[in-house]
């Protein structure tokens, strides 16, 4: 026996039906927007002619470290793409404490194989330092393909895996070593400021108040770009691998802006990337 449905319970239940899906549609778009109301967070983008990747800060901090000591040492991108590609696949540009039995840092060497301390090997500076020393080692490292490499230097399991890091490692080049003009912007979100009371109740004697930040970067800069070097630039190139280390490094150091060469980038606009500034010089990197 069939059982008929007047039309009234027919309208009722598509009401509901209808309801239903409005609150449903109406739960998930607010779930969504939580993290649009929350804020932007933070990050960094590399943008170059041959496409964009996004980068946690560590990241590019790493990278900037890996770039500037391949300058210090004078040596081609190739070198630094290779550095990447490697970086990638063995730690995704994360320095990191841990790794395969003895492996640490960014580059998982080990101190067993006599790559140096655990200490030393979780500083980027060091670690890059000890991996470029053994690449410029291989023969025609420039001409080989990127994972053979790669592979002389690490020796690892599967060196056919480095090969799949080629692309990225290119792109960071290109942005990182300055070759492509204000190709890195990164944002963060301010720090809270603290109330007089805790400024107050935490407050140093003068003698044991720290450098400024600036200054602080500046020593950390030259830690990987060689003894002696400054914010002043003698291309354009090197000044924009240094406002690109900058970036990376001013959530930080806490920098508000960075100059150069006709663009400024500032941390309360971070996420704008690099806006035009007429008054910013090609001749240094301001920071502030």
């Amino acid at each position: 026996m069939r059982r008929r449905f007047s039309k009234g319970v027919i309208a009722i239940i598509v009401i509901v039906v209808l309801l239903a899906v409005a609150i449903t549609v109406g739960v998930f778009k607010l779930l969504h927007r939580v993290p649009t109301l929350a804020g932007p967070g933070e990050g960094c983008r590399v943008t170059t002619p041959k496409g964009t990747r996004d980068l946690d800060i560590e990241q590019a901090q790493v990278a900037a470290v890996i770039a500037a000591v391949a300058a210090r040492r004078k040596l081609p991108e190739r070198a630094v793409v290779i550095a990447y590609a490697t970086g990638i696949q063995e730690s995704k540009l994360y320095n990191l404490t841990y790794g395969d039995r003895d492996s640490v840092g960014v580059f998982q060497q080990r101190p067993s194989q006599g790559w140096g301390k655990p200490k030393q090997l979780v500083d980027p500076v060091y670690a890059t330092g000890k991996f470029f020393s053994a690449l410029v080692k291989v023969k025609n490292y420039r001409k080989l393909p990127l994972h053979e490499a790669a592979q002389r230097v690490q020796r690892s399991a599967d060196g056919s895996a480095y090969a799949q890091h080629e692309d990225d490692g290119e792109i960071l080049a290109a942005a990182f070593t300055g070759r492509v003009p204000g190709a890195v912007h990164c944002w963060f979100p301010p720090k809270p400021s603290k109330s007089p009371t805790a400024v107050r109740a935490t407050a140093k004697p003068a003698s044991a108040t720290p450098p400024p930040a600036t200054e602080r970067a500046r020593r950390r800069l030259a830690r990987a770009l060689g003894p002696g070097a400054t914010l002043d630039t003698d291309s354009r190139r090197r000044g924009w691998l240094v406002a690109s280390w900058s970036v990376a490094h001013a959530q930080e150091f806490g920098l508000r802006r960075i100059r150069y060469d006709g663009r400024a980038w500032t941390s309360a606009k971070g996420e704008d990337g690099w806006r035009p500034d007429a008054a910013a010089t090609a001749a240094r990197v301001e920071i502030s």
